[in-house]
């Protein structure tokens, strides 16, 4: 790290084989075939650590009938913890973040999962907290239960696992052969919870974690999604386009992090962000074109019917979607919002296009000193803390992305060159809670 640059970027990626870019599996470059197989994965994750990322991001849904109309960029077919767990022996130092609904889980079992990972790979885990969406089919109710009984629930169910992952001392493993004591039993602790959703006793059957306890990360932008973040989680994912809504987002959510006694240092914002570049602006714009032309017509008018809940289809590609067809209401979530403004600035053609690239994140096709510039000006703005990579393509967007882009960031000294330190947690400068020394949170 540079002397006169403390503070780094912090870079994941989302781990999708198709690449994020709805479609982009029919490019003639991508890996559509192997898809599912570990040597796609593995050359990702492998990728990734090449470029020196903080970490691999592994999304997860358990819903899987769009699978069936090829609506295929959603589809899990890498499970986090299988895949997390394969791949530990293919790497070496990059992080691993991995997503597990507090909806369709247990505490024990998920403390036990990432805990387990976490030891094998060294201290190398993060958990991506989700209430769910979607999935009731699958686990034996008629409907998903409503937003807020989710979240109260996932507020208990977090608490719960750190409480399980703070059951070990850190020396609670003594090794004493001559008094048969492989640990000291006062040092492991029951944790004896009992609350509305859950009844768990404890300890956990894992010692404690190589980095205190696996990375916590979220990305609800719902005001209970903010409130779950700002209690427990050490990274934030979030959809932010604009600047200027990116900067009052973690102005306001570092405040919220503080209020709560925790330090908004140890906390990082990352929005979403697909860089589509090459070696010159038409070289980028040339690639961002092949990607659109991918697009299933039909499939790219479903994605703007299913986001915006309106129908399109007796509009023509270069028409704009009515405004009187959108209707608000209390149930409308910020996302749904900011779609329905954009529906008013694009075509339906225009916005097809877009939500098909990155379903509301930030899109650049620019070359890799343009992406980075701005990167570099949302950062020293005070607009995040770091980006989580959307890869438009696999393997050539994401190549782009490694092999052309982030140099640059190293090369002006916002990106890390190397690994330091032995952990996750500690590469990426994830402190542990103690109470914020800062008055005023940090813009």
């Amino acid at each position: 790290m540079s002397p006169s640059r403390p503070r780094q970027l912090t870079l994941t990626m989302f781990t999708i084989g198709f690449g994020y870019h709805n479609d982009a599996w029919r490019h003639p470059s991508s890996v559509a075939e192997q898809v599912g197989s570990l040597k796609v994965v593995a050359e990702m994750a492998q990728a990734a650590e090449r470029a020196k990322l903080d970490a691999v991001f592994f999304a997860d849904n358990v819903a899987s009938g769009a699978i069936r109309k090829n609506a295929v960029r959603g589809a899990s077919f890498y499970e986090p913890i299988a895949t997390m767990g394969a791949l530990i022996g293919s790497t070496e130092k990059i992080g691993m973040i991995g997503t597990m609904s507090t909806t369709w889980s247990e505490p024990f079992q998920v403390a036990r999962q990432f805990a387990a990972l976490d030891q094998l790979s060294g201290g190398r885990i993060g958990w991506n907290v989700v209430t769910s969406i979607n999935g009731n089919e699958n686990f034996g109710r008629e409907q998903m239960p409503l937003p807020e009984q989710r979240y109260e629930r996932a507020m208990e169910f977090v608490d719960v696992v750190l409480q399980l992952w703070d059951s070990w001392d850190r020396d609670a493993i003594i090794c004493d052969r001559e008094t048969a004591r492989w640990v000291d039993p006062d040092r492991v602790r029951e944790i004896d919870h009992v609350g509305e959703h859950f009844r768990v006793k404890g300890p956990l059957s894992i010692p404690r974690s190589p980095q205190e306890r696996p990375v916590v990360v979220q990305a609800g932008q719902s005001a209970a999604g903010i409130e779950l973040g700002s209690s427990y989680a050490d990274l934030i994912y979030t959809v932010q386009p604009e600047l200027d809504a990116a900067i009052a987002f973690r102005t306001d959510y570092r405040q919220r992090v503080a209020a709560k006694g925790r330090n908004p240092d140890g906390v990082r914002i990352l929005p979403g962000i697909m860089p589509i570049t090459g070696r010159t602006k038409a070289e980028a714009q040339e690639f961002a074109d092949e990607l659109a032309n991918c697009i299933y017509e039909p499939g790219g008018r479903e994605v703007v019917e299913r986001l915006l809940d309106v129908s399109v289809a007796d509009l023509e590609l270069t028409e704009r979607i009515p405004l009187e067809r959108l209707i608000d209401g209390p149930q409308r979530m910020e996302r749904w919002k900011l779609f329905r403004d954009l529906s008013q600035e694009m075509t339906l053609g225009e916005l097809m296009v877009h939500v098909s690239r990155a379903v509301g994140h930030r899109v650049m096709v620019d070359t890799p000193d343009r992406i980075a510039d701005s990167m570099i000006e949302w950062f020293e703005a005070g607009a995040c803390d770091g980006f989580n990579f959307n890869p438009p393509s696999v393997p050539e967007g994401m190549h782009r992305m490694f092999d052309l882009l982030v140099p640059v960031l190293q090369e002006r000294g916002y990106f890390r060159e190397d690994y330091e330190g032995d952990t996750f947690r500690e590469r990426s400068g994830l402190v542990l809670d103690e109470p914020s020394t800062v008055a005023e949170p940090v813009g």
